[in-house]
């Protein structure tokens, strides 16, 4: 005899930024939720770079000790001159990916969000309005999709699917020579073309890595090889590897269907510009729990129509996204960088035109001194600045 399945408001596929903050907003919501996640716990097998605008920071409360931020940017060209940006209202904030993850996680047990590990979304069939689940033996009201850029349950529904990707790869160095006050980022059409490759400071180990617009590999042994000089990778400790897909096509359509809803990665919810995606996560995670759970409790619109005028639409996203795919030469970067044009697409990018509001950056370098940051090693082959 058949076992009754195990009843639930709502299953979300997927223990990632955007699943375990649905979660959480959802239990504290009244809903009883369950996560399905094929990993063993979280934070394994991380792909994201957890590299987090001022905006997106401030989306949701982090603890101190898992995140460090990060005041400027030092823009490299392709020959390894640079320029300094910054911006004195802004600021990015790099995370311990894994254990922010692990975080996330136990904030939504803590509060009644039931997370069964090990166990993989497998596809679904509706009887009667309510979710039966393949390989496991509980139901649903409504199911949130947020396992990926390459969704189960995107196809399981018919829902739309991310097509185009950019391919990254990332070290994480314990020890690295770099100057912890910026961000490191590079431009080079042969070895990250049509993105960059960067260098960040986290909370306790340093970032390297690039990506590569779609149908392009980047290489990371190259870049290291190149800027070994400036940071001396050789002298530190490699701590971990990863590599993962990055959407780039924008938002799917249809990203909802009646009583499922995907988020996320697997919603094609990442900037085609930088690849950012955490920010996006942390608010529709958190907005698609809202408005399921006022559509189950409370007669409110369904999922779909609510969340429909709020998505991000990408429009100039794409179009700088297609101007990147063309990979200007090398030398044409190296060349544009010092230009006052170059430095204003610079400045769009990395803090949405915010400049320097009349100080100069020997002004800004002064309030950075004066912060207190944990101690790191100085670098000590820095490469020529562009006046």
């Amino acid at each position: 005899m058949a076992r009754t399945p195990h009843p639930y408001d709502l299953v979300i596929a997927g223990a990632s930024f955007a699943g375990l903050v649905a979660a959480k907003t959802a239990a504290i919501r009244g809903l009883k939720v369950a996560v399905l996640e094929p990993k063993a716990a979280a934070g394994q097998h991380v792909a994201s770079t957890g590299i987090l605008t001022k905006e997106a920071a401030q989306e949701i409360d982090l603890p101190y000790n898992l995140t460090r931020r990060v005041y400027g940017v030092r823009l490299y060209a392709p020959n390894l001159r640079h320029v300094d940006l910054f911006a004195p209202d802004s600021f990015f904030v790099t995370t311990d990916t894994g254990r922010v993850l692990g975080w996330l996680a136990q904030e939504a047990q803590r509060v009644g969000a039931q997370i069964l590990w090990r166990t993989p979304f497998q596809g679904a069939e509706r009887k009667d309005g309510i979710f039966l689940f393949k390989g496991v033996n509980i139901s649903a009201r409504h199911i949130i999709g947020a396992d990926g850029a390459k969704s189960a349950v995107a196809r399981a529904f018919g829902l739309g699917l991310n097509t185009r990707f950019m391919l990254a790869t990332e070290h994480e160095y314990d020890g690295l020579d770099a100057d912890p006050r910026f961000l490191h980022c590079f431009l080079d059409s042969q070895l990250a073309p049509g993105h960059i490759a960067w260098v960040a400071p986290g909370p306790s180990l340093f970032h390297a890595g690039l990506a590569a617009r779609p149908g392009r590999r980047p290489h990371l042994a190259a870049f290291l090889a190149k800027t070994a000089p400036i940071f001396g990778f050789e002298d530190a400790r490699l701590v971990e590897r990863r590599t993962g897909r990055i959407p780039c096509g924008g938002l799917v359509r249809p990203f909802a269907t009646d009583g499922v809803t995907l988020i996320g990665d697997a919603a094609g919810m990442v900037s085609p510009t930088t690849g950012g995606g955490v920010g996006f996560a942390f608010q529709y995670g958190r907005r698609a729990a809202q408005v399921v759970a006022d559509h189950l409790l409370h007669l409110g619109p369904s999922p779909e129509m609510a969340l429909a005028k709020e998505l991000p639409r990408f429009g100039l996203s794409h179009l700088t996204r297609l101007a990147l795919n063309l990979a200007p030469p090398n030398a044409l970067l190296s060349a544009a960088l010092g230009t006052a044009p170059m430095r204003k697409f610079a400045q769009h990018v990395y803090f949405r035109e915010r400049g320097g509001r009349g100080i100069s950056f020997a002004d800004f370098q002064a309030r950075l001194n004066g912060l207190e940051s944990p101690p790191l090693r100085a670098n000590s082959a820095a490469p020529r600045n562009i006046p």
